[in-house]
């Protein structure tokens, strides 16, 4: 179904008569057109689990007013620039051109609306192109977090988590919507960024393995911030995907290290209200809000500019996922915010202290949309529900800035009905892509010290080779690349013994097999 060509088709019929000869010619002609199949076209009407829509408009007008929207979100928002391929999400602030949660939040847009919008692909490839041409400088796979006029890197160049785990999923998207036998291995490119995303200990990549938390970014290494954490980058119905796209069950212990983050902080700091504070530190004991100014301002230990997505984020995870941890949580929140503001969608602040109390004088749609979302799992309040989506369609895009307007759209795309996630059967792309029924690789000795010799038995498209050893748990040890090559040495002198499984894939996505070894 994928880059089917339409043939040209050219019908000629004629009937030569005594004196006049008629030609007949009927031509079907079709130009010669790569013409790419959506998977999920929008809209998708995902069967999300029990909760509500907002009931004062039909599923058609829901999905026209996502549809409507977006096409003034893309022209406003979505540039060609830098380079004649590339496509980023501007920033529209100072000299900021834009950062990777933008670029996150473009690869999570144009695959949801393919179908509706014939250009979402080359859209898409465009915001892909621009992510690869500013990479961390500290994990390849990871972007560099800010761009500022002239295409430059600022302020780094690392990475910021959200972004990073954004772009990540949006390839697994676009992976499930068009494949990955194009030009752009979707799926092999996705895998690459979420490997770095968990690097191979708790210093590298985004995710600290000794308390399976979620860091700050790849600048993360040492230090105090290791044992801190943003609870907006708690997107744990990604993390799900992941560990299906690469095999990896430490990211279910991810997502349960943030529900478990989640309910402290409900528990402990914000027993009336749910809300949940913008940083936490500590998560490795007595975990708490963090203190005023930790990285952003005087509102980090509370409910501001980052938590704002927190309702959205994790409703997402109920909606598609079922878990009722997730549910509890936006819950708590929403009926705490009926209550607050009186039954009042006008009375909704831009921020708060944990205990409910306002921390601005000023509303924002980056508030209330996620608000709204969060608002779905409470299904004894649809008058409440109707009240934050009318005040969502009121705001005019040309009075918001990139951040409202885009959590706008992206709020409007769960409330539609049209978020979705690909199935696990889509995730297992390196088997999906195996040529092997059984290993072709040997490993020697099975039982090991130390050193282990790794024999590849055939390379076919010759292909770099990724060697990952993981434990009984699921858990990555080590990852290691290696061009192609028949024969490999890996040491793993410094690892503590046990059962071991090595795995080869190539870059290509090939999948060579699993092996068991033990390790003494």
């Amino acid at each position: 179904m994928i880059n089917q060509p339409l043939n040209k088709f050219i019908i000629y019929h004629s009937t030569i008569m005594k004196k006049t000869t008629v030609l007949l010619s009927v031509f079907i002609l079709f130009s010669t057109l790569n013409v790419i199949a959506q998977r999920f076209p929008f809209p998708q009407h995902t069967p999300y689990h029990t909760h509500i829509k907002p009931s004062q408009y039909s599923q058609s007008e829901l999905d026209e007013q996502v549809t409507s929207f977006y096409d003034q979100w893309k022209e406003k928002y979505l540039i060609n620039g830098c380079e004649s391929n590339q496509y980023y999400v501007f920033f529209d602030s100072g000299n900021t051109l834009t950062v990777s949660e933008a670029m996150g939040y473009g690869m999570l847009i144009t695959p949801i609306m393919a179908g509706y919008d014939p250009d979402a692909k080359r859209y898409f490839d465009g915001l892909y192109r621009y992510y690869k041409a500013h990479p961390s400088h500290i994990m390849p796979h990871l972007m560099a977090w800010k761009q500022i006029t002239g295409c430059k890197d600022a302020d780094g160049p690392d990475s910021a988590t959200d972004g990073d785990i954004d772009i990540a999923f949006g390839l697994l998207l676009a992976h499930a919507q068009w494949g990955s036998n194009g030009a752009i291995n979707y799926f092999r490119e996705a895998q690459l960024i979420i490997e770095d995303i968990m690097g191979n200990n708790a210093s590298e990549g985004d995710i600290n393995q000794d308390y399976y938390s979620i860091k700050l970014g790849d600048w993360v290494r040492s230090g105090h911030f290791m044992t801190g954490t943003r609870t907006s980058d708690f997107i744990t119905d990604h993390f799900r995907a992941f560990s299906f796209a690469v095999n990896d069950t430490t990211w279910n212990k991810v997502t349960d290290k943030c529900y478990s983050l989640i309910d402290e902080m409900q528990t402990n700091y914000s027993p009336e209200t749910g809300l949940l504070p913008d940083f936490i530190i500590n998560v490795n004991d007595s975990a708490q809000p963090a203190p005023p100014n930790y990285l952003e301002g005087d509102l980090d230990g509370n409910y501001s500019y980052n938590a704002c997505r927190d309702p959205w984020r994790l409703n997402n995870d109920y909606l598609i996922n079922g878990d009722e941890r997730a549910r509890d949580a936006v819950v708590k929140i929403n009926k705490w915010l009926v209550q607050a503001t009186g039954g009042s969608v006008n009375n909704i602040y831009a921020g708060y202290y944990l205990d409910g109390t306002k921390a601005v004088g000023w509303s924002d749609i980056a508030f209330t949309a996620p608000f709204a979302v969060g608002a779905m799992a409470d299904t004894s309040n649809q008058e409440w529900l109707n009240l934050l989506y009318s005040r969502i369609l009121s705001s005019n895009i040309a009075y918001g800035g990139y951040y409202d307007n885009t959590l706008k759209l992206l709020a409007m795309i769960t409330l539609s009905g049209n978020y979705w996630v690909p199935d696990s059967s889509l995730l297992n792309g390196i088997k999906e892509k195996s040529i092997y029924n059984n290993p072709v690789f040997t490993v020697y000795p099975s039982v090991t010290t130390g050193k282990i010799n790794i024999k590849v038995g055939n390379n076919p498209h010759n292909e770099k080779l990724y060697i990952k050893v993981t434990g009984l748990t699921g858990r990555v040890i080590t990852r290691k690349n290696y061009l192609p090559d028949n024969t490999i040495t890996l040491r793993l002198d410094n690892f503590p013994p046990g059962i071991c499984f090595i795995t080869i894939t190539g870059e290509k996505g090939t999948f060579f097999g699993t092996q068991k070894i033990i390790l003494r």
